[in-house]
């Protein structure tokens, strides 16, 4: 099973440092939740550790190995990625968006094969897109679009999924929708999943392991019990919360907040 990690990661753009030293390991085949307040860098690890973004020092293992020496067709058949709210050309269906995830284990400009298209159909199956295959992308739903991304995402069939904020500007149905299917992919697939995202109740039921964060720096990290606690809220968010356990998961869930002022 695919393993990340990063040791000693100082992360920047131009003069401005976001992130200094840190030190951060993934737990293979589990969903990790990356929280935090606005800028404190979440994303911005999530894209290094992928190798979209240059580390300003610092070194990311995968498998064993320095990312950055690693090929880019060796990474990208066993991590992918899914940015915050991407965007496909007009016209692309379902299915061909799908097929852009066999990149990785094809040669050149060569057609699909067999195995690619048994990948494809079976990513269609599990996010159940399949009945939509010929329509076009930039006709479905906000839910269904991200369906399409994730689809897109496991046909590549890596261990390793790392998603960035993948229910944002969804409904509350449509992030659920999202979530599950995440929470299914894991369990039923084993695949390591890490993830960025804002609702900590969300991050509390679905996630194994959540990484919380201010300023770069990790402040917890641990479990759903360990993180969602009133004094690590406090110091991350700065808000004074009350922490319940959700009566319907038994995950500890927040009820109310209100600013320290």
């Amino acid at each position: 099973m695919t393993t990340l990690s990063a040791e000693r990661l100082t992360i920047g753009y131009e003069e401005r440092t976001i992130v200094q030293d840190l030190d951060l390991d993934f737990i293979p085949g589990q969903i990790t939740a990356i929280i935090g307040p606005n800028g404190c860098g979440k994303s911005t690890i999530l894209k290094t550790m992928a190798r979209l973004h240059t580390a300003t020092s610092g070194s990311i293992y995968l498998d064993g190995k320095m990312i950055h020496q690693t090929p880019a067709k060796e990474v990208a058949k066993k991590l992918a990625i899914l940015p915050q709210a991407p965007e496909a050309p007009d016209g692309l269906t379902v299915y061909e968006l799908i097929s852009y995830g066999r990149t990785p284990h094809q040669s050149g400009f060569s057609l699909l094969k067999k195995h690619d298209r048994e990948m494809i159909e079976w990513a269609m199956n599990v996010t159940g897109l399949t009945d939509l295959q010929n329509q076009a992308v930039d006709t479905l739903s906000g839910g269904q679009r991200q369906r399409a991304w994730i689809a897109m995402s496991i046909a590549q069939e890596t261990d390793l999924l790392m998603l960035d904020e993948p229910t944002t500007y969804l409904d509350l149905a449509h992030q659920l929708e999202v979530l599950q299917l995440l929470e299914r992919i894991n369990q039923e697939d084993g695949r390591t999943i890490i993830m960025v995202i804002h609702d900590l109740n969300q991050a509390s039921r679905f996630a194994h392991q959540l990484v919380a964060l201010k300023n770069g720096k990790i402040v917890k990290q641990g479990s759903a019990e360990q993180v969602m606690d009133p004094v690590v809220l406090k110091q991350v968010f700065n808000i004074d919360t009350e922490i319940v356990a959700d009566p319907r998961t038994g995950k500890p869930a927040m009820i109310s907040y209100d600013l320290i002022k």
